[in-house]
Formats: C-alpha cells, structure tokens, sequence
C-alpha cells in the first residue's frame, strides 16, 4: 500500500496492532476450555438477566454449532489481525480500523453464543453497523461508499423482518431463549403464524448470506481491505445467515415449505454463483463469488434436512472457512508486493514468493476437492448426502456437481495461473510478504492437510456436535472419513476432477463467452440496485412536494385527515361498532353544569372557526380550554385543571403578542376551504366521541391502575400517583418529553436570534 511521508511508523500496528491480536487469540483459548464437554454432547448453559420484565436474558448456549463458529470467528480472528498489522499497521487510521473490526467480532461472537433472540438481534446489527464501517473503510473513495451503503441498506432491510419474526416467534412459543424455543418445533410448525415466521426469518438469513436474488452486496463488499474481506467471507457476516437458518432448523425446518424454500435458493445460489466465479480477472472478485456459492450449498443442505445433509453441511463449514480464509490472505499478499491482483497479469510469482505459494496452494487444492485435502471430505460427504435423499436427488446432486467442477477452475484462476510460468511484469518488483502475512496461509493450509490426514479430530472437535445441534439428535452416530470404498460419491468426484480440468483448459475462451453472455442479458442486479434507489429518491421528492408543501393549515389538514382514517378504518375492519353505543345511557344523568360546560366548549369553538380576527380566534380558543379545566374540577382533579388553566393563559398572552404583528384572517380566500376543514372536524368530533363512549361503557382493564395504587407509596414514595408515574415509572418517557421542549425552545431561540436574506438583493439582514 503507498505511504504518505505524513505517516507515523509503527511496528506491528503499535499497540492498537497487539492488542487486537491479543484478544482474539485469548477468547480461542477461552473456547477450547469447552471442546471436551461439547464433543461428549453436553451443552452449556450461562447467563444472567438482562430485561427480566420482558424476558430478556444476556444468555449465552455453548453447542456444537456455536462452538464451532466460536472458535473460527476467534481462530481466524487472531491470523486476521496479526496479518493487518503489516498489511495496514502504517495507515493513519489503523487505530480506527481495528475499533471496527473489534466491535465486529463482538457482534459475531454475540450472534453464535447468544441463548436469547433479543440478544440475537441486537449483535446482529452490530455486525450490519460494523459491517458497514469496514466496507466503507476508505471513505474518500466513492466506490467504497456504494458498497457499504448498499450491505447496510440490504442486509438492514432482512434484519427488520428478521425481527418482526423474533417477535412473532416469541409469542408463539411463549419466550425468547432459544434453549426453550428449540423444543417446541411441534408447536411452532403447527401454528398458524408458522408460515409469517418462516418467511420473516429467511428474509433476514437470505439477506445476511446473499442468497439470490440478494446476492450482488457481497461481491461489491471486496471494496473493503483485504483483511475484512478474509474476515467477512471466512468465518464472520455472511455466514451469520447460514447460523440462522441451522440454528433455527429444529423449530423451522422439517417442513416442505422449508425444505423447497432452502433447497431451491441455496442450488440456484450455488451453480450462479460459480459460473460468475470463473468469468472474473480480479482474483479477490473470483473468491468472492466462490464463497457466494459456499453460501448456497450450506443453505442447500440445511434445508435437505437429513442427518447425512446436515453432516456435509458442518463439514463443508469448516472446510470452506480454512482455505477461504488462506486464500484472500494469499491474494493479500500479492496485491500488497505487486501492485495488482489481474489474472491476466500475474505469472510466475511461486519463485518470488514460495511460503505465499506453497499456503495458497495447500487452500486452492482443498478448494478444488483433491485428496487428501479435507475439501476432498467435505466435498464427498456433499455427494454422500444427496445421493441419499429421498427427493430433489437430481436436483442436489446436480448442482453441487456443477458447482464443484467450476470450484476446481477457480482454484485453478486463483493460484495455478499466477504462481506458476514465466514471471510476468507487474506494477511492482515482487517478493516475499513478512512473516505476519503468510504465516496465516500456512496455518490454515496445515489445518487442512492435518483435518484430511486425520479425520477424526475434524469429526469430534466440530461435525458430530455441530450436527447433533442443527439436526436436534443427540443420537446419531457421525463417522467422517477420508478413502473407506469406491461408491458413487467417489465416482462424482472422478467426474469432477476431469470436468474441472477440461473446463480449467477452455476457461479463458470460455470466460469470454460468458461475459457475452451476461452483457446481453436484460436483467442485471447491480445496476438494478442503483435504479431501485433512484426509484426511491423520485417517491421521497414527490411526496416531500406533496406533503411538505410549506403551508402549515396543509400540515394539520394532512394530519387530522390521517387520523380520521385510521381511527375510521379501525372501526370499520375490527367491527367495533359492535358495543353499541347507548347514546341515551351516555348522557343520561347529566346536569345543568354539565351542559353549560358543552355549551361553553361548544361556543368557543365555533368563534374560533368562523372569526375572522387572529385576536378573537385565540381568545375563543383560551375559552375552550378554560371550559375543559371545568371539566376537570367537576369530576374530581383540581391538579390537573390548575395545570391546564395556567397552560391556556400562557398560551393566549404570549400567542396574542406576537398575533398583535400579523394580518387580519383572509375569510374570503379561505371561503372554499372552511367547508372542508369543518366536515373533517365534524368527523373528528364523531369519532373521537364514538371511542370514549365506547371505552367509558365497555370493561374497564384496571390492571395498571391496581399496580400503580399498590406501588406508588412503596417503591416510589410518593402519594400522588399521577406525579408518581410521570417522574418515576416513566422517567425516561418524561426526559424524552423535557428534551423535546428543550430543543424547540433553542431551535425557537435559533430563529429569533438567526438572519434573514433579502431576497432583491440576496445579503442577509440582521433581524433587528
């Protein structure tokens, strides 16, 4: 990365660069303390409350499934950040940096381990914020910019319906801790809101993992440093949906709705994503698409739902989070000593930088599925699960096939090509990368020789207590091996090897073919994305020309109009007309008081809609409210009339000085209008009428009431209890309010104090 002289040295990132590797390192250890507990099926428990009125615990469930992204996100987590301390360690904004990436690895560590949905969610959009941050790193670059604000806009779009579903799912199964929730997928399966909950959740996992049609955000994410991206695509963001949809698969799957939503997205997904792959020249927009279809197989067979499905799901999970990893660190370290990561480019490089080969070789041989690679497990235990299903055999088998064999070629795109031939120029003189760069790619690529060679570790570490969380079976026997027979599986994957080298052979004719292709092509994502936010632009300015027209008697038209609506049409769709007002039973009783109060209210009222002075409109309407004070004293609350005649005398002294400035009311330019504003006062008057009639004569919840005449002296000290509620059991509702006043009052004092601008002359006047 060039350097400004302005830029301070720091070895290693300086402490920022330490401490970042330092704590990911730590939580590792932390995890590995629970592997021997997990791998005997025996699941965690730990918490303490957090909203415990609302069911809201800061729980953390520690199963297979969560330890083992647990201990990625931190694993990985630790080469990531040891890697950036020399990829960015002399960047001015390191320190920011790894403030973002810290608080993302937060947000993901809190997703996987958290027991509570609410908790869930909340480290959800810390993933989505930070997320947004680390794409947008580099701010002063407009394309950085789109890209993050299009994950933000995507990915913060499924996470709403993501939560919309949390809730819905809490009613139903009567809490929010997953523990509990996990337990009674019977119940939620049958229930009627099953099916607003299956789509709300997958809209948020969709989103989050970029299945399509979602897909375009996580190529255009590579905008990000090649750290983040390593990160993000490995172990971290995307994946979040993947954990979602297993998590969730003991209360959401096993249902044909589940099944035919996952299985068809995830092969689509999978086969797309791998023919885009290979029509790339950046090597890091190659790996990007290649995890696309990673996504799209684990999805695919999460949603197969067999317990063979599920344990080439957990293996391919970890398979792929290893060499993807090693990958982008690889094609890091290219871009950071050559300048450039353009396939048609590089060649070469294995003599200038044999550790940077020999890591990504090891990752794009166990992304290719060659033995004894564990990508040739993961791989093999794909095949094995859709060979054995019952139904879409074709369909499962068939992707994952086209897909494998297109993998094969962009293993091939991403390290074969460049790191082997003649050296090619390139924008800079190439070597090796420190010690911090490419020791990532070796450990990760070790971790996958060693898991091929030995399986079992593989098996009892990760995939058996992985899959006996995401299939619910405590029971089932996992048994991961490397070579056992010649079956049908192997078999596939001879054909793969071969399809994959004949396609390797042809792939440059090929990719311009295929770039032919998708040129022709009508729809295309990406643009569509621009034209859907210009869409977006043209509605927000033509209802900002209709609605914020700058004439206030508008606005309070707009607002009252949309009140009558609402209360209209709720009257209407919940049949509430059904308590039959007793009209007669509702003024029955009434005496003289009473209606010299109606008819005073009443009066005043209608001076102050047919007056034509300012002066005589506001003290009509001063009337008005010193008729509802009276109300109030008739019926027993002096407190409050006191407060609302000392409102109303403010506001008619200080609104009737500033009036004495203005205009007399334009009755005849208002002539056509008044008939319209008061047909809609009349219906306001109506309805509003209809509720409080309806709500005085119907059952009265006196829950509240009962708790606050209990509580109020005891856990508030306070014998008034309308005071009481306001300045103690809603003190943050009352804040809120105090502030609201707080600013109008200085945007007030703003515009007294501020200029105006003489619009002949365009100089600004002082006001005075």
């Amino acid at each position: 990365m060039a350097k400004s002289g302005a830029e301070v040295a720091r070895v290693y990132g300086g402490p920022s660069g330490w401490i970042s590797v330092a704590i990911p390192a730590a939580i590792f250890v932390w995890m590995l303390q629970y592997t021997g507990a997990v791998a005997a099926g025996q699941p965690v428990l730990l918490g303490v409350d957090w909203v415990p009125s609302m069911d809201i615990r800061l729980s953390v469930l520690i199963d297979g499934l969560s330890l083992t992204f647990a201990l990625l996100i931190s694993g990985i987590g630790t080469l990531v950040t040891l890697y950036s301390t020399k990829y960015l360690g002399n960047h001015p904004e390191y320190p920011r940096f790894v403030l973002f990436l810290m608080l993302f690895m937060v947000g993901m560590l809190g997703l996987v381990l958290s027991d509570n949905l609410i908790a869930l969610f909340v480290f959800w959009e810390i993933t989505t914020i930070s997320s947004y941050l680390l794409i947008g790193f580099s701010s002063d670059e407009a394309k950085s910019r789109r890209s993050a604000l299009q994950a933000l806009l995507v990915t913060g779009t499924g996470g709403l319906a993501f939560l919309a579903g949390i809730i819905l799912l809490g009613t139903v199964a009567g809490s929010f801790e997953l523990s509990v929730v996990l337990g009674q997928g019977d119940l939620i399966r049958a229930h009627p809101l099953y099916p607003a909950i299956l789509i709300l959740f997958l809209a948020g996992a969709f989103t989050k993992s970029a299945q399509f049609p979602f897909h375009f955000w996580l190529p255009n994410a590579m905008a990000a440093p090649t750290p983040v991206s390593a990160y993000l695509h490995s172990a971290t963001m995307v994946k979040g949906g993947v954990y979602l949809m297993a998590r969730m698969n003991p209360a959401l799957g096993g249902t044909d709705a589940w099944f035919w939503a996952l299985v068809i997205a995830g092969g689509f997904t999978t086969v797309f994503a791998s023919v885009l792959a290979i029509r790339q020249t950046d090597i890091k927009q190659v790996l990007a698409y290649t995890t696309l279809m990673a996504l799209g197989a684990l999805t695919l067979f999460i949603g197969a739902g067999t317990a063979a499905a599920i344990t080439g799901m957990m293996a391919f999970l970890v398979v792929h989070s290893l060499y993807k990893a090693a990958l982008f660190l690889m094609i890091g370290i290219v871009d950071h000593e050559t300048g450039t990561r353009d396939v048609d480019t590089l060649r070469g490089l294995g003599r200038k930088m044999p550790l940077t080969f020999l890591g990504g070789a090891i990752a794009a041989l166990s992304m290719a599925g060659i033995p004894p690679l564990v990508g040739f497990i993961g791989k093999e235990f794909l095949y094995k699960a859709g060979l054995d299903m019952d139904r879409a055999t074709l369909w499962i088998t068939g992707t994952i096939f086209a897909a494998s064999a297109l993998m094969f070629v962009a293993a091939g795109i991403s390290v074969l090509r460049p790191f082997t031939g003649k050296l090619a120029p390139t924008p800079q003189t190439p070597h090796e990368g420190p010690w911090a760069m490419w020791i990532g790619p070796l450990l990760l690529g070790s971790l996958s020789l060693g898991f091929g060679l030995f399986p079992d570790t593989l098996e009892a570490w990760f995939v058996a207590p992985g899959t006996w969380a995401v299939y619910g079976d405590y029971g089932y026997a996992v048994d991961l091996y490397l070579f056992r027979e010649v079956n049908a599986a192997f078999l596939l994957s001879l054909a793969t090897f071969a399809t994959g080298a004949v396609l390797y052979a042809i792939h440059r004719p090929l990719r311009g073919w295929l770039g032919r292709v998708f040129e022709a092509n009508p729809i295309k994502f990406d643009p569509g994305w621009d034209r859907v936010l210009d869409g977006l632009k043209a509605l927000a300015g033509w209802q900002t020309r209709l609605l914020q027209s700058g004439v206030l008697q508008r606005y309070i038209f707009t607002v009252f109009l949309t009140l009558a609506v609402g209360i209209g049409a709720t009257i209407w769709a919940k049949d509430a007309m059904d308590f039959r007002i007793d009209w007669v039973g509702a003024v029955d009783g009434l005496q003289f008081k009473h209606w010299a109060v109606v008819v005073f209210v009443t009066a005043g009222a209608i001076l102050t809609a047919i007056t034509s002075s300012r002066m005589t409109a506001i003290a009509a309407l001063g009337v008005v409210g010193i008729g509802v004070a009276l109300i109030f004293i008739i019926f027993s609350a002096p407190d409050v009339a006191i407060t609302q005649l000392l409102v109303e005398v403010l506001v008619v002294v200080l609104v009737a000085v500033a009036m004495l400035k203005l205009p007399q009311l334009g009755l005849a330019r208002d002539r056509k209008r008044r008939p319209v504003h008061a047909a809609l006062a009349g219906v306001i008057g109506v309805l509003v009428t209809m509720v409080m009639i309806g709500v005085v004569q119907g059952d009265i919840d006196r829950r509240l009431t009962d708790f606050f005449e209990v509580a109020s002296w005891p856990e508030a000290y306070g014998r008034n209890i309308v005071n009481v509620i306001l300045v103690d059991f809603r003190a943050i509702d009352t804040f809120g309010e105090i502030a609201v006043v707080v600013i109008a009052a200085l945007a007030a004092y703003a515009l007294l104090r501020g200029t105006r601008y003489d619009r002949t002359e365009d100089k600004p006047e002082d006001r005075t």
